[in-house]
């Protein structure tokens, strides 16, 4: 499935809130201020973040803040909000709250969707993960390596040391490339929590390549298999007989 990460540039992304590639209709605001004594109804109860006020148009395009200007001649003008934009998703039609070029709601960072087949655990702990991209790549990086630890467990393995689960994937059969993905994951993540030769601080390109490779993981090892028996569980039941009797005269 084709990915186009949300993105300030462009007009078609996968939508952060259902997922889907298509149209971003983007939206700028006006304000208007409250009559003396009045507050906000907040709807939702979720602050989007305050705006700020600067004399100089340029000084708060700079800031890369949300602020209020007001170019027209008539001061009673409603104010144009800038660095504060929304898109529109054609398909749900949600709304998408951007400050600057960051995504700021809804909270689900940059990174490509997990994929389906992962257990909800692991599934929950890699949008966790997406989520932090932008403040912490490291603990990003983290949240993904526990990541490949639970799904060690998922494929049989105790749980304990993910490289001697590992390991005991590869003595029963592991494709060298999951193998590498996955060791790839172990290695920087533990760089990520104990002095190593990697810093993944402030590389957030370093953990977005982690989620890819826990995807490309959960593609091989659970995805495939799937689908693989799924279709043999639809053959024919005299073809699935035929097939069980020639194994049996194949081990005899």
């Amino acid at each position: 499935m084709k990915y186009i990460a949300p993105s300030i540039t462009a007009t078609a992304f996968n939508c952060p809130h259902c997922g889907v590639l298509t149209t971003q209709h983007w939206h700028y605001g006006y304000v208007e201020k409250y009559d003396k004594g009045k507050t906000p109804l907040i709807i939702p109860q979720d602050d989007p973040g305050a705006t700020f006020r600067f004399d100089s148009f340029t000084e708060g395009m700079r800031t890369g803040q949300p602020f209020i200007f007001n170019d027209a001649a008539d001061s009673q003008s409603n104010s144009r909000l800038y660095n504060l934009d929304f898109t529109q998703c054609y398909e749900c039609e949600k709304l998408s709250v951007w400050i600057f070029d960051r995504l700021i709601y809804p909270v689900t960072g940059e990174a490509p969707p997990p994929n389906p087949d992962l257990p909800n655990d692991i599934k929950a702990d890699y949008l966790e993960a997406s989520s932090i991209l932008h403040l912490s790549p490291r603990a990003a990086s983290a949240l993904i390596r526990l990541c490949i630890q639970k799904l060690c467990i998922h494929l049989g393995q105790s749980g304990k040391n993910i490289n001697n689960d590992i390991g005991e994937l590869v003595a029963k059969g592991l494709d060298s490339r999951v193998q590498k993905a996955m060791d790839a994951v172990r290695v920087i993540g533990n760089n990520a929590v104990h002095p190593g030769q990697i810093d993944v601080t402030d590389d957030r390109g370093i953990a977005e390549s982690l989620l890819g490779l826990l995807n490309v993981v959960a593609e091989k090892m659970i995805s495939e298999p799937k689908r693989i028996d799924e279709i043999y569980a639809s053959l024919p039941p005299s073809a699935l007989k035929q097939i069980e009797e020639r194994d049996k005269k194949g081990g005899a």
